[in-house]
């Protein structure tokens, strides 16, 4: 391993990395990938499929049930082993099925964001999976890439890096190529770039010295591991999921103990409160959410939005405010130099040519509006003569401006600034006016005409940008000291009209309960054009220059009802975003440029697009592969029908579970027999499990998509009581009559309950899955016909020849048979009043709370 590599001169790192100016060759390349690995920091590793099968048994319940069915062949009882073995067998292939296709899903949709980056391989540049970037590479990065690998410095221009995730410094910090001593600090090496920065501005030229966890953000990633930040959703289910657990041993505890006490076989009541657990354990929880989580990102995919993180989907269906820049997104995106104007108004070929050699020149951020400036002085047959780029002060979100000194012949011992950017920050640095053929201070009266010629044309729609110029001695070199004193061109106006059908889009959102904010850092009078033609208010506005001015009290109040933020930088994108967060709302934000990296992390869903800077894709939690709002539209309804169909299963399964943790807790001391045997509970767990799996696919109502869902742990443990009371008094009614009325016997008792409690458990995801009648919303076709699959195979088993003996099952007399499915019937009405009943009271519960 090479150390302190900013110590070494280029020809001493090219040796010791035995690198090469032509860059390595791919037989090299793979050869070093294959004995360092990727280049890869907390990488998912998925299982292969053999090892992905054993870990479903890894569980302590799965365990102990292959430890009982061993016991069960020590004494003999094959018949009792080998029917532990196939149902857990069965189960684990089961889950293992759902895991592996999920898994294989989510893979397949992280392949398609996977970062890539511009290597020199024999000679020749090529976009190479970062994962597959090795030691001695050289590698090209410009403006808005991340940086792949840790590395010196070959060459830069004008290169400036976010490295804050290292140093903790929010300011970029300027690279370039030199030596520096062994004990230079990392805010001190100047000449390095390290994993986890980011190009804020120009380009470099890096040689690759240390991958993957030898970075130095692998190190830091080692020592405080490297796991995501855990969402509320995803806590709640933990936190529940612990709950159901605890309450599960205790339950299964007090079980075993009062069948020791009663005097019954100690196998039989170990194996009895093992399927219990097995029955009532929450473990599959994860395994189930994951599934349905993957299931719609599939579905999300095939619209075109891909999920970078499974738990973001909770997050889409939740999402009530949505920020988002104009350019692009409510506009075109095709930006087109309309004009090129003096301070009169009238075209002026001097604008076009300054603007066009301050266009040809940078090297920094690309952007639209400089590749509108090139197309159209190249399509007037524009060039840049004998002009020379001297220098460059890149762009930055604090000047707002980009400046280049420029060399030309014509102007003998002079060099020129050619300064363009925003309006405002380029008059500021302005003290003269071009008039024609002369040169004006610009006082008072002509600062007023540019003033109302620059809102004249920003009200009309333009988007408009200033452009200046000064003539210096003969220097190669300048400073943002130099920019001052500078005359004043023109402006340019371009040319971005909206959308056809985002005005429609911004309605649709609305209807779905979410508002469209326009948060933009360009000028209020084109902003305000813009959201007046898309259906926003123009008036409802806030500059940066007021938000400055704001407590973040004032802010929070503000935000709200505010649509549109105009002249914005980085910085207040984050505050806002904070205030609106703070008055409750889920906010999602969607940015593309290197400055919304920022804001992207902290919104409550991150949203960009396919076509981003490296640094704002990998900061988002949901990447678009098209840029359009109906996109994201018909992606928050994804989002809300897969969050919808994961509530389903949290709140049917722990419903059910907590009403069978009661109905055994009473029924174990008052029967003289086990309520089911062992095999019989676990055949019953498996059988239900079937459909529940299939809720992924299951239809979701409109009404429940038409509003912002929110996870509520609170909810769902009123849902799991009061539904779960509702089973345990049915299963109450079943032990008495069968017990007390029909004077079943242990075994007739066992098959009839077996039976109901089967069925129950079927009808019970049919009821609970919508909030309308059961018979007035349709269920899937996969989740209607394995749940009507289970059913048939509920009745039929006790009369099966062979299954009858195989779990001890009697065949049930007619008058049995009429009480269960009255039983049945029932108990289905009695959950639909109930749920009827719960969800008026959950109506009227949240209208207290607004």
């Amino acid at each position: 391993m090479i150390e302190a590599f900013w110590s070494l001169s280029v020809d001493q790192a090219l040796v010791a990395t035995g690198g090469a100016t032509t860059g390595l060759g791919k037989a090299e390349a793979t050869a070093r990938l294959r004995r360092d690995g990727a280049n890869a920091i907390g990488e998912v590793q998925h299982l292969p499929g053999l090892l992905l099968f054993a870990r479903q048994f890894k569980s302590p319940l799965a365990l102990i049930l292959l430890f009982g069915a061993g016991i069960s062949m020590l004494l003999r009882d094959w018949l009792d082993a080998a029917i532990i073995l196939m149902i857990v067998g069965g189960s684990g292939l089961l889950s293992f099925t759902q895991e592996y296709r999920a898994s294989q899903a989510v893979a397949a949709l992280r392949s398609r964001l996977a970062l890539k980056a511009k290597v020199l391989r024999a000679g020749k540049l090529a976009e190479v999976p970062v994962r597959e970037i090795v030691c001695g590479d050289i590698v090209e990065l410009s403006a808005g890439n991340l940086v792949p690998a840790d590395g010196l410095v070959l060459a830069a221009k004008d290169c400036l890096v976010t490295q804050s995730a290292l140093t903790g410094e929010s300011l970029p910090v300027e690279k370039s190529a030199g030596v520096l001593s062994v004990n230079a600090q990392i805010a001190e090496r100047t000449n390095a770039l390290f994993t986890g920065s980011s190009l804020r501005s120009g380009t470099a030229t890096m040689l690759v010295i240390k991958t993957g966890t030898q970075t130095e953000f692998g190190a830091i990633a080692r020592q405080v591991g490297t796991a995501d930040e855990e969402t509320e959703f995803t806590r709640g289910i933990r936190h529940f999921g612990t709950m159901l657990l605890r309450v599960m041993i205790v339950i299964v505890l007090a079980v075993l103990t009062i069948n020791q006490l009663m005097g019954r076989p100690i196998i039989e009541s170990l194996l009895f409160a093992v399927a219990l657990a097995v029955g009532l354990s929450p473990e599959m929880l994860p395994a189930i959410i994951s599934v349905t989580l993957a299931a719609g990102a599939r579905h999300l995919a095939a619209d075109g939005v891909i999920v970078r993180r499974l738990d973001a989907i909770e997050n889409l269906g939740s999402m009530d405010v949505f920020c988002t820049d104009k350019t692009g997104t409510l506009t075109d995106g095709t930006v087109l130099l309309e004009s090129a104007i003096g301070w009169n108004g009238a075209p002026s070929d001097e604008v076009m040519q300054a603007a066009f050699l301050n266009a040809t020149f940078e090297t920094g951020i690309a952007n639209p509006l400089d590749e509108a400036i090139v197309a159209a002085g190249k399509a007037a047959k524009l060039n840049t003569g004998k002009a020379k780029k001297l220098d460059e002060i890149p762009y930055d979100f604090v000047r707002r401006r980009l400046s280049i000194l420029v060399a030309d012949p014509a102007t003998a011992g002079q060099v020129r600034i050619i300064s363009k950017g925003a309006f405002a920050e380029v008059l500021a640095i302005c003290t003269h006016i071009r008039t024609g053929k002369s040169v004006k201070p610009l006082g008072s009266r002509l600062r007023k005409q540019v003033d109302e010629l620059f809102r004249a044309n920003g009200e009309a729609g333009f988007r408009v940008l200033a452009v200046a110029e000064r003539s210096l001695p003969g220097k190669t070199r300048f400073a943002r000291a130099d920019e001052t004193k500078l005359t004043l061109l023109g402006l340019l106006l371009f040319l971005d009209p909206p959308k056809p059908q985002v005005a429609q889009t911004i309605r649709d959102l609305a209807a779905l309960g979410i508002t469209t904010k326009i948060i933009s850092g360009d000028n209020r009078h084109v902003t305000a054009h813009v959201a007046s033609q898309v259906g926003l208010d123009p008036a409802s506005i806030i500059t940066g220059d007021m938000i400055v001015q704001m407590s973040d009290d004032t802010l929070r109040v503000r935000a709200s009802k505010t649509a549109i933020f105009a002249e914005i930088d980085p910085q207040q994108k984050e505050r806002i975003i904070r205030a609106l967060q703070h008055k409750g709302h889920a906010v999602g934000y969607m940015g593309d440029g290197i400055n919304d990296a920022p804001a992207l992390r902290l919104a409550d869903v991150g949203i960009s697009v396919d076509k981003a800077v490296d640094v704002a894709r990998e900061s988002a939690d949901i990447v678009l592969l098209h840029r359009d709002l109906d996109v994201l539209r018909r992606g928050v309804i994804d989002g809300r029908r897969t969050f919808a169909n994961t509530l389903k299963y949290i709140s049917i399964t722990t419903s059910a579970n907590f009403g069978n943790m009661v109905s055994m807790a009473l029924a174990t001391p008052l029967l003289p027999f086990l309520p089911l045997l062992p095999k019989q509970i676990l055949l019953n767990n498996f059988l239900s499990d079937i459909p529940s799996i299939t809720i992924s696919t299951d239809n979701v109502d409109p009404e429940h998509v038409e509003v912002p869902q929110r996870w509520s742990i609170r909810e769902v443990q009123r849902f799991m009581i009061v539904f779960g009371l509702v089973s345990s008094c049915f299963d109450l009614l079943t032990f008495g009559a069968l017990r007390w009325v029909f004077r079943t016997d242990a075994a007739m008792f066992q098959t009839v309950w077996f039976t109901i409690s089967l069925l129950t458990e079927l009808v019970v995801v049919l009821v609970l899955r919508t909030r309308r009648l059961s018979w007035r919303s349709r269920p899937s076709t996969l989740l209607a016909a394995s749940t009507a699959l289970m059913a048939v195979i509920a009745v039929a088993l006790p009369h099966i020849p062979g299954f009858d003996g195989l779990f001890s099952f009697e065949t049930p007399t007619w008058q049995l048979i009429v009480f269960s499915i009255a039983l049945v019937v029932a108990y289905g009405a009695a959950t639909e009043y109930a749920k009827r009943l719960f969800f008026k009271g959950q109506v009227k519960r949240r209208r207290q709370t607004i």
